[in-house]
């Protein structure tokens, strides 16, 4: 089992949960975030004054599924969120060792 964890732009997210929908993922996790990257934020003019915008607003996906599943997520994701400009964001894959569905007590992949 893995946990692929996402970090896009905001107005992908119902794209990407669409898409991710189609290729049978049942659940995911979404939180807002900020950060930055390589741009290192921007800056931008508000009533005449221009500030610097350090951490930039993104949303934070989290997918648990089996190993097997994993190339397929991340291409799914990386083709929805891609819009080929600075701050597409980036997908990282960690290993999951074990996960319990409380209601039920299933382990594992069965509480995927």
């Amino acid at each position: 089992m893995k946990i692929v964890m996402a970090i896009i732009k905001p107005f992908k997210l119902d794209e990407v949960r669409d898409a991710l929908g189609r290729i049978g993922v049942q659940g995911l996790t979404v939180t807002e975030v900020k950060g930055y990257g390589r741009q290192k934020g921007h800056t931008e003019i508000f009533r005449g004054a221009e500030y610097a915008v350090s951490f930039l607003p993104k949303i934070k996906l989290e997918i648990a599924c089996p190993s097997e599943q994993v190339d397929k997520v991340v291409d799914t994701i990386a083709g929805a969120a891609k819009t080929g400009q600075i701050g597409d964001g980036k997908i990282f894959v960690t290993a999951l060792d074990h996960a319990v569905r409380i209601r039920t007590g299933e382990a594992d992949t069965a509480a995927l």
